[in-house]
C-alpha cells in the first residue's frame, strides 16, 4: 500500500532527512511504492503542493523539493496504486483550499460503491472531485461533513469538530463497504482508511487499519541548548495538552523521535495552539 507523512511544528523545521536522508526514508520506501509521490508545505498560511507520477527515488524533483521545504506544516505520500491510473489527477496530497488531504487505504468494491459514495456528497464539493480514486471521493466526503459543522475556511477550524466530522465520514465507509480491516497484512482489496488531514493549523491524523504510527517528544533533543522554543514537553510523552511536534508516520523514521504504533480506529491531532488531543 501507499506510504504516508504528517508533520506539525511550533517552529519551522526541514524535514529533508525524513523525506531523504534516512536509511528509511521516504524516498527510499518509494521503491516499493512507485506509483507517484507528493509533498505539500505551507507558506504564509498558503499550502503550496509539488506531485509527480514519478517514482520519487528516480524523480530528481522529489530531491530539490524535500531540500528547500522548511516549514511549520508538511504532508507527503507515496503512492502505490490499488484505485485509478498513474496520473497527477490521482496522486496525493489531494487539497481544497487550505485542506491537504493523504491517504493510505482502499475502500472495498469502491468501483459498485462509486455511485452511492458520490450521492454521500454535498454537490457543491462533487463537481470539484476530478480523479478516478477513492482516496480523492473520501476526502471530499470528509470535506462535507466538516462544512455542516464550521466554516471550511476558518483558520482555527476547531480540532473536535474535524475528530467528529472525521468519525462521520469513516462510518459512512464502513456503512457502504463494511468494517476496517485490523490486519495490515491483508490484501489490498480489504477496507483500509488511514489518513492525515491538515489546513496547515489544525492537524488529525486516523489509523484505519494500515499502520500509522505517531510522534510527540524525542528522548533527548541534540538542540536542546540551542533551541529558542525547547520546553520540557519536547522530551516528555503527553497523553494530551500542549506538544512541541506531532509527526505521522506509516513506519517508524530514524532519528531521535520516539515513535508509538497508533490503534485501530485512534485519531490523534492538535489545535492551531498545539494543543493536542485524542480520540479513541
Amino acid at each position: 500500500m501507499c506510504r504516508l507523512f504528517g508533520f506539525r511544528s511550533v517552529m519551522q523545521s526541514q524535514v529533508h532527512s525524513s523525506l531523504v536522508s534516512a536509511d528509511n526514508a521516504l524516498m527510499a520506501q518509494s521503491q516499493l511504492h512507485p506509483d507517484g509521490w507528493g509533498v505539500a508545505y505551507y507558506l504564509g498560511g498558503a499550502p503550496h503542493v509539488v506531485k509527480s507520477a514519478e517514482t520519487a527515488v528516480s524523480d530528481e524533483l522529489f530531491r530539490r523539493v524535500s531540500g528547500v521545504v522548511t516549514s511549520e506544516t508538511v504532508l507527503a505520500h507515496l503512492r502505490k496504486a490499488t484505485q485509478g491510473n498513474h496520473t497527477i489527477l490521482n496522486t496525493h496530497p489531494f487539497q481544497f483550499g487550505k485542506w491537504v488531504f493523504v491517504h493510505n487505504g482502499n475502500i472495498k468494491d469502491f468501483e459498485r460503491l462509486r455511485p452511492a459514495l458520490l450521492e454521500e456528497v454535498p454537490p457543491v464539493l462533487r463537481r470539484f472531485i476530478l480523479g478516478e480514486t477513492d482516496s480523492e471521493l473520501f476526502f471530499y466526503l470528509l470535506l462535507g461533513r466538516m462544512q455542516l459543522r464550521c466554516e471550511l475556511g476558518r483558520k482555527g477550524y476547531p480540532l473536535e469538530d474535524l475528530a467528529a466530522a472525521a468519525r462521520e465520514a469513516v462510518d459512512i465507509v464502513v456503512r457502504h463497504a463494511g468494517p476496517m480491516c485490523p490486519d495490515d497484512h491483508a490484501p489490498p482489496d480489504n477496507n483500509f482508511l488511514s489518513f492525515v488531514v491538515t489546513n496547515g493549523a489544525t492537524m488529525i491524523g486516523h489509523q484505519g487499519g494500515k499502520l500509522l504510527y505517531c510522534s510527540t517528544h524525542k528522548n533527548r533533543c541534540s538542540e536542546r541548548d540551542q533551541c529558542p522554543h525547547f520546553a520540557p514537553e519536547c522530551e516528555r510523552e503527553q497523553s494530551r495538552g500542549f506538544v512541541s511536534h506531532l509527526i505521522f508516520s506509516s513506519e517508524p523514521l530514524q532519528g531521535e523521535n520516539v515513535w508509538r504504533p497508533m490503534s485501530l480506529g485512534q485519531m490523534i491531532g492538535v489545535d492551531w495552539r498545539m494543543q493536542m488531543q485524542r480520540f479513541e
